[in-house]
């Protein structure tokens, strides 16, 4: 039994910009706003939109600014957070001109994952991520923070739970609102989920984070227990498993949504999200990139409803 069950959770979705950027097919533009929007009718207050990346590096967000255009003309960006990746200044640039109102900055605490992500250090990698946060100061946006590689590191192995404190308080400084912990490669487990959290709370409030749970191996809503009962509120998910782990060929990557909110729900937590809805959103942008779900949830839903 759980010694600490909320009354209600923040479900953070990410399928379309964390899923759809690892998935190889590269949608029509208006397919990913139509699947946005419908994230957001199921409930969904917390969305990832888009990334502003150059589009040689990601082609699948080649499109990050028209598709934010149009969807601001179908979702109200003053009560949802419609949060997109900027990864340096020019990427904050086109977000400001597209009229982003939420942001998200990320970093790792593996220095060698993040020399091969972004080609930078650590601390290169908050040179920049401190540019970029003072600039959107400047223009109210919000700032979320991410930290990939918390639980585990694809080139390093076991991570560092003091250079994941010391990128949280350089985070926080910036002016983030939240901070994003990342079971990067899905190696995470339940008592490891509990070392981190009471390794936070000497120094913070877990209100304040968010748990990013992989399932590539399975734990993710083990891990997503014990992070209820730690104390965390808020985790991050991806509609109908969208995205793959891209340093295990052919594994699941994300925590699918449907799984998330079914298991919070019949455990009487409030989301807030309509699943029947969610699971259409989902089962549209599957059927659109032509493969199947690792949703255990929505793989029933669907078989039921057929």
């Amino acid at each position: 039994m759980l010694n600490t069950i909320p009354s209600d959770v923040r479900v953070v979705e990410v399928g379309p910009r964390d899923g759809l950027q690892n998935e190889k097919t590269i949608l029509d533009q208006q397919l990913k706003v139509d699947f946005i929007h419908q994230l957001v009718e199921a409930g969904l207050k917390d969305v990832e939109a888009t990334s502003f990346v150059r589009a040689d590096k990601i082609p699948q967000m080649g499109d990050a600014v028209h598709l934010f255009d149009d969807v601001k003309a179908r979702v109200d960006i003053s009560k949802n957070k419609l949060i997109c990746l900027v990864p340096n200044l020019k990427g904050l640039e086109n977000a400001i001109q597209a009229g982003v109102r939420d942001i998200a900055v990320f970093t790792a605490t593996s220095e060698e994952f993040n020399k091969k992500n972004i080609n930078a250090t650590i601390d290169e990698s908050l040179e920049r991520i401190s540019a970029v946060c003072e600039e959107a100061k400047k223009h109210g946006l919000g700032i979320r923070g991410y930290i990939s590689t918390v639980f585990g590191c694809p080139y390093e192995g076991k991570t560092s739970l003091k250079t994941m404190m010391k990128l949280s308080e350089k985070l926080f400084d910036f002016g983030a609102y939240e901070v994003s912990l990342g079971d990067t490669i899905g190696v995470a487990n339940p008592v490891q989920v509990k070392d981190v959290a009471r390794e936070l709370l000497t120094n913070f409030s877990l209100d304040k984070f968010s748990l990013h749970m992989h399932d590539t191996r399975g734990t993710a809503l083990a891990n997503v227990l014990s992070g209820l009962d730690e104390g965390f509120t808020s985790f991050d998910s991806s509609a109908g498993g969208l995205g793959g782990c891209p340093y295990a060929a052919g594994a699941t990557g994300n925590l699918a949504t449907e799984d998330l909110i079914y298991m919070l729900h019949s455990m009487g937590i409030k989301t807030g999200v309509n699943l029947d809805k969610l699971s259409e959103a989902s089962t549209f942008i599957l059927s659109k990139l032509g493969r199947k779900s690792s949703s255990k949830y929505l793989l029933a839903w669907q078989s039921k409803r057929n």
